[in-house]
């Protein structure tokens, strides 16, 4: 495909900002581009998904309010890895005053795309990356939000599936195949390794979408997989029904990154609080937007991970959820 023809099929062009409008626009106001690998881009709003709520309504509390001094150019990758470096650099070339990229698939691309237009991003491990040197002082134009919590956090996850489920051992590793190469991944893969268990990629290949989906879970029901680890990939959100019900129909018990598949479903997460990091995002944004220079603002770190379980699940599943487990859970989903 053509990558004039990409930009046109993910809405690129129709997001971006004509001529004469940019023309009309006063002096003060400030334009951003917020660009997601996967979900849509009239989702990506104030009446969106609760986090983006978030996102705007703390943009506006500090000053920044959509359609009154601030512009927001929304672009999506739909899900397709492949084409995010061609989408990051269309995007650059609309010189936005600040481009939010809200999941770290965007990160490298734009990193690689502009070394001036200053990017915030939500991202995992921004040094393992190679996004940032310092996550205390960035430098240069990136600065956002990491979702990391060390390699801490993948055997803590690892862990409470394993006591979730009886006798684990061979446990498959859902993400798409760029994922399963990065660093994130070869610490799920230690993790695995130091409790004595088989951790396999389930591969979605480049592309998120429920054929892909589809064709991992077809391919998993061969295996004999005792549960199902999902990689804290965004994306997964966007299809997040369609996940969850597949594992559901295959009867796999699975731990998600994301707190949002649960409550559509799922068995298990250990995650942060979308809402939360959004927040702070839009906090660095207007940081940025007042004159701060990106590479003076820390990397933020969140310190507090949630455990959800839903029981109702569990029992589809025929799982006994441990009572040590559940006292230790912030949400039970009954």
């Amino acid at each position: 495909m053509k990558r004039r023809e990409f930009i046109t099929l993910v809405g690129g062009a129709a997001a971006a900002w004509p001529l004469a409008v940019r023309a009309q626009q006063p002096a003060k106001m400030k334009r951003i581009a917020m660009v997601h690998p996967s979900r849509k881009v009239d989702e990506l709003t104030i009446n969106g998904p609760p986090w983006y709520k978030a996102f705007f309504e703390e943009l506006s509390r500090l000053g920044y309010v959509e359609r009154q001094n601030l512009s927001v150019g929304r672009y999506s990758g739909e899900g397709r890895t492949e084409h995010y470096a061609d989408l990051a650099r269309d995007v650059v070339s609309t010189h936005p005053d600040l481009i939010f990229a809200p999941h770290g698939a965007l990160a490298l691309p734009f990193k690689s795309a502009t070394t001036t237009i200053p990017i915030v991003a939500i991202t995992g491990d921004p040094i393992a990356l190679g996004l940032v040197p310092s996550i205390a002082h960035p430098g240069g134009n990136i600065t956002g939000v990491s979702t990391d919590g060390g390699f801490e956090l993948y055997g803590k996850r690892l862990g409470l599936l394993v006591e979730a489920v009886p006798k684990v051992s061979n446990v498959h590793y859902l993400a798409s195949q760029p994922h399963w190469e990065r660093p994130s991944a070869a610490a799920a893969r230690e993790a695995a390794r130091r409790a004595g268990i088989s951790l396999t990629g389930a591969l979605l290949g480049t592309t998120f979408n429920e054929a892909a989906y589809q064709r991992v879970f077809n391919s998993m029901a061969q295996d004999q997989v005792d549960a199902l680890l999902v990689s804290d990939e965004g994306e997964h959100i966007t299809y997040r029904i369609a996940l969850v019900e597949l594992a559901a129909k295959s009867r796999i018990p699975t731990l998600y990154p994301y707190r949002e598949l649960v409550e559509v479903g799922g068995l298990m997460a250990y995650s942060i609080d979308l809402a939360d990091i959004h927040r702070r995002a839009a906090g660095q944004i207007a940081e940025i937007l007042k004159g701060t220079r990106t590479g003076d603002i820390p990397f933020y770190q969140p310190t507090r991970f949630d455990l959800t379980i839903n029981l109702k699940t569990a029992k589809a599943l025929g799982l006994e959820i441990p009572a040590t487990l559940l006292a230790r859970a912030d949400n039970v989903i009954e």
